[in-house]
């Protein structure tokens, strides 16, 4: 029997359909060539080997290795944010003296050379935010480079303080490469919508309804208000604002304010996501003390077609039914009775703690209403009335009461 023919590396794969496929050792060789044949600008993952002063050399899989500027791999105090065994995600460059040089993105004065290829490549390049200028920004990149950055392209929402940008360093996207070099167009936006895009795909894995995750308001709207976690971004409606009805949400929120939100609803498909602030915090309910029967003051919340929403505690509010303010006459809606944001006397008449409502009635006006009924069914007679009764049933002369002027000055005594 042949070995070499019945060896697992020569065994040919079969594709789903029965077709002969080449053998796991054809297919390893065949990455090994393509990772031979790596073009300028190639995405690829590699593993950090080595490093030295300068240097920090990669493993790319097989016989591939490659070299990276430890100058890329420093952080903001100087020090170096990876060690060796981590994986990272580089940029094919190019071949110098024999070796493969990659790159995180492309920077300093040495890039100068490189911006071209950046461009061709989609090879982010590190850019310092000079000054504003028309329509946009001034940024210089490759050491002294001058390309443009407009404002659409700077940001993923729309630029309002356009001084936070002054002076410092981003990395861009060259979107447009001209007259050699002379017109450059850059995009910060592209590389954050990149970063956006990896971040969701991760979300997708981590994040489920009930959770409490950090975020950062990016506007504020009259419906509600739109933050950001890192990935995605979605909406806090109005009614999840707060426990208590919520009437000025710049009074509470304001654009770039650091928040934990409540995860309500994720749709992936329509990338339409609900948050919650409400739910971050505790249930006024839990600590509710009101007592049936108790009168008390509170203030009118809102207004509806059926009663008035009284707010009795923060967060708690209670119900006085139209049938309830009109003080016995009909009326066709409660701001003919109270207005929002008045004070009013309310007497707590059911509480339902299951279902957290609270009914409430109007004592001054249930007393007018007593009133009326107690006049109504208890008339008080008239002398006239009285006369007449005494004159209807045949009173004599001597038991007499007397005349209607008799009568008067009996009254009078």
């Amino acid at each position: 029997m042949n070995q070499e023919s019945s060896s697992p590396e020569n065994t040919p794969v079969q594709d789903e359909n029965g077709n002969e496929e080449m053998g796991f050792a054809e297919m390893f060789d065949a990455s090994e060539a393509t990772l031979d044949r790596l073009e300028p600008g190639q995405k690829v993952e590699a593993e950090i080997v080595r490093i030295t002063k300068d240097w920090a050399f990669l493993d790319l899989g097989g016989k591939s290795e490659g070299s990276l500027a430890l100058s890329e791999l420093v952080d903001d105090k100087g020090e170096v944010s990876v060690k060796e065994g981590d994986k990272i995600e580089v940029y094919f460059l190019s071949v110098e003296r024999n070796e493969r040089i990659f790159t995180t993105k492309i920077g300093g004065s040495a890039a100068k050379a490189h911006l071209e290829e950046a461009y061709r490549s989609r090879i982010p390049v590190d850019g310092t935010v000079t000054k504003e200028i028309k329509g946009g920004f001034e940024v210089k990149i490759g050491g002294s480079v001058r390309a443009f950055c407009p404002f659409s392209q700077m940001s993923l929402h729309k630029v309002s303080d356009t001084e936070q940008f002054i002076g410092q360093q981003y990395p861009f996207q060259i979107i447009e490469f001209k007259e050699n070099g002379r017109n450059i167009i850059l995009s910060h936006r592209k590389i954050l919508e990149e970063q956006r895009a990896e971040q969701k795909e991760a979300l997708k894995e981590t994040l489920e309804v009930g959770q409490i995750i950090p975020g950062e308001i990016t506007s504020i709207r009259e419906f509600g208000a739109f933050v950001d976690v890192g990935g995605i971004e979605g909406l806090i409606p109005i009614s999840e604002i707060s426990w208590g009805r919520t009437t000025d949400i710049h009074g509470v929120l304001e654009q770039g304010q650091k928040v934990e939100v409540a995860v309500k609803k994720l749709d992936w498909d329509k990338d339409r996501y609900s948050f919650s602030l409400r739910d971050t915090q505790s249930d006024p309910w839990n600590s509710c003390t009101l007592q049936e029967g108790t009168v008390m003051t509170g203030t009118v919340a809102r207004l509806v077609d059926f009663g008035a929403f009284v707010t009795l505690e923060p967060g708690i509010d209670g119900l006085i039914h139209i049938s309830n303010l009109g003080g016995g006459r009909r009326i066709n809606h409660p701001r003919e009775v109270v207005l929002e944001g008045e004070a009013v006397e309310v007497r707590i008449d059911n509480i339902d703690t299951d279902q957290k409502r609270i009914s409430l009635s109007v004592p001054q006006i249930e007393a007018k209403k007593q009133g009326k009924k107690k006049k109504k069914k208890e008339p008080e007679d008239t002398m006239q009335q009285e006369y007449q009764r005494f004159k209807a049933g045949g009173g004599s002369k001597e038991s007499s009461m007397g005349t209607l002027g008799d009568l008067l000055k009996k009254k009078l005594k």
